[in-house]
């Protein structure tokens, strides 16, 4: 048996979904252990490309056990919309399972989102909106509804009406519309048939498997830099997005995880607020190049992402506190073109030197970037099959690369299929 883990070594949009893609028919079963639908995942399968947000990415593998654990917090209408597009597709989704103590996001949580985001008198953060952050505030606050709640609706109501005493002094405050329990109640009512057969204890079942000899891929949502306790706090998800996020998100123990894998991109975005040392402005025709090439734009919001040059720091940093075994390095393929590829080696804090992630977020919200210069390739690659068959200017950029994070690059991603790897080591 092996737990394997999967986390994002940067802001996120790294390519998960594609690295868990690459494993799974080596698993019996894919937990997703974080967040929610903040976040997405595009997988390309056979030509087809499809978006996941709350669904772990193995559930596109026939035979693979889906499951949504315990950290995750579950917004039910969107859970079924995903559900249903992928059943259209001819995907089968029967083997899905949620945790009976996931937390699920209400109408109010959403509002408040929303309500907070927009207030001229806070800072944005760049939340996405979708209630992610006052949902796991309930859950702390031991004020958030589980989905075992959602089949108790005398229990049910009682924790909405205790709620929303809170929640609506808020809206008002905000002058924002009040709800009322029906009202919340209404939005997830029509699912609660078709979501109890889905429920399960799983953590018994995650356990259980890896006893029988099963392989278990444990899948984060956002990524390290976005952990709330280890990311660019305060501009971080609400959830530990590292590998020690797997253990609280799905009651599976530390001893029993074998491999933490760190998905990295060759370059780096970000979506929202929030300090980007090595960050490209838009109009620059690197940083353009970088946005339309790459395509990138939010799976989940739709956003223009921030784009940059990769930053080395950030990946050693990234390593440090998830202990990578090995690095999956996505969309090397993007960079074909460039002349002059630059990485950052270190930071210049108010003229002093870090090669090492400040532990002062006021520091790294000033970081100027050192860079190193490496000399670019024309050649097309999205063809190459073996670390040999890359132009000698991408297999130093690689070696690089490996050399400054002190993690070795595995499988290198050259092209959005699902076939479009390099694999230098074996992930399982």
């Amino acid at each position: 048996m092996s737990g394997i883990v999967i986390v994002g070594a940067q802001w996120g949009d790294e390519g998960k979904g594609k690295a868990a893609d690459l494993l799974s028919s080596k698993i019996d079963l894919v937990a997703k252990f974080n967040g929610g639908n903040n976040a997405g995942h595009t997988v390309v399968v056979n030509g087809e490309t499809y978006t996941l947000h709350l669904l772990p990415s193995g559930i596109l593998t026939p035979g693979v056990v889906p499951v949504i654990a315990s950290g995750v917090v579950v917004d039910i209408p969107v859970l079924f919309n995903e559900l249903d597009a992928l059943t259209s597709r001819g995907v089968d989704v029967s083997k899905l399972l949620v945790s009976s103590s996931a937390h699920v996001i209400t109408k109010y949580h959403r509002a408040l989102d929303s309500a907070m985001e927009n207030d001229p008198a806070k800072k944005k953060i760049g939340t996405t909106g979708r209630g992610i952050g006052p949902t796991y505030a309930d859950k702390i606050s031991r004020s958030g509804i589980r989905i075992a709640d959602l089949f108790n609706e005398e229990l049910l109501r009682e924790k909405i009406d205790s709620a929303l005493d809170s929640k609506n002094r808020i809206f008002t405050h905000y002058e924002r519309p009040t709800l009322s329990t029906d009202e919340v109640i209404e939005e997830f009512a029509p699912y609660i048939a078709r979501l109890k057969p889905l429920v399960a204890d799983t953590p018994l079942v995650l356990n259980h498997a890896l006893d029988s000899g099963k392989n278990v891929l444990f899948e984060g949502g956002q990524a390290t830099m976005l952990d709330v306790d280890f990311g660019t706090y305060p501009f971080v998800t609400s959830s530990n997005a590292t590998a020690g996020g797997v253990c609280t998100g799905t009651g599976v123990g530390p001893t029993r995880i074998d491999k933490v894998i760190g998905v990295v991109k060759a370059y780096t975005t970000r979506v929202g607020e929030g300090p980007f040392p090595t960050e490209i402005p838009l109009g620059d025709k690197v940083a353009d190049y970088l946005l339309k090439v790459g395509g990138e734009f939010g799976v989940t919001t739709g956003r223009k992402r921030r784009c940059g040059w990769y930053d080395a720091v950030v990946a050693k940093y990234s390593s440090l506190v998830n202990n990578f075994s090995d690095f999956v390095l996505t969309k090397l393929d993007i960079l074909t073109g460039l002349d002059v590829i630059k990485v950052c080696v270190a930071y210049s804090v108010r003229g002093e030197v870090f090669e090492d992630m400040p532990a002062d977020s006021a520091g790294f919200a000033v970081a100027e970037p050192i860079y190193e210069k490496f000399v670019g390739w024309s050649e097309d690659i999205s063809g190459a099959r073996h670390f040999a068959d890359l132009p000698e200017n991408a297999q130093n950029y690689i070696t690089a690369l490996e050399e400054l994070s002190g993690t070795r690059i595995s499988v290198v991603g050259v092209g959005a299929d699902r076939g479009a790897i390099i694999e230098r080591h074996k992930l399982l």
